[in-house]
């Protein structure tokens, strides 16, 4: 993938351990603990905006509320969900002004297993991509994490908020 950083393999296990074991990802980064720190591209009172620690494609962004909710769908109205969406839609637009980006695929994912505070995927695949490494490959760890050092994360984050309108 043209302009992408090298992939690296990805410790399932140790990722496993942390997001069950450990405390929600989200709340943890909201109150500021230093072992869940994220590259910020957008907050607000509600909402907050971050890059992926583990990317598969350059710019990987979630987007999650910042009070513990875990669905959508049972803990959202529709008017908080539309706003919600609203950013998400405007983090997107953000990244494609940021990076060169065929397509944007977005998705919630989680369980209540682990990762269970409600977040919007946002992950743009840039041009090029050989059509079988696109979709759901582009997007599994499986297939390898891109190695981004802090320093990339931190000016990439900064790229993005310069085309942010919310």
């Amino acid at each position: 993938m043209d302009g992408q950083p090298a992939k690296t393999t990805f410790d399932f296990e140790r990722y496993g351990r942390r997001v069950r074991l450990g405390p929600c990802f989200v709340c943890a980064f909201v109150r500021g603990d230093p072992d869940y720190r994220h590259h910020v591209v957008y907050e607000d009172d509600d909402t907050i905006a971050f890059l992926a620690r583990n990317p598969t494609l350059l710019g990987y962004c979630l987007v999650a509320p910042k009070q513990h909710i875990e669905s959508w769908v049972q803990d959202m109205r529709q008017d908080e969900f539309q706003r919600f969406q609203g950013v998400v839609h405007a983090v997107a637009t953000a990244l494609a002004a940021t990076l060169p980006t065929e397509r944007m695929y977005s998705m919630s994912l989680g369980s209540r297993q682990g990762n269970a505070h409600l977040h919007w995927h946002l992950a743009p695949l840039p041009p090029g991509v050989p059509y079988h490494q696109q979709q759901f490959h582009a997007l599994m760890a499986e297939n390898g994490v891109l190695a981004v050092d802090d320093g990339t994360q931190s000016a990439l984050a900064r790229k993005i908020r310069t085309h942010l309108q919310v």
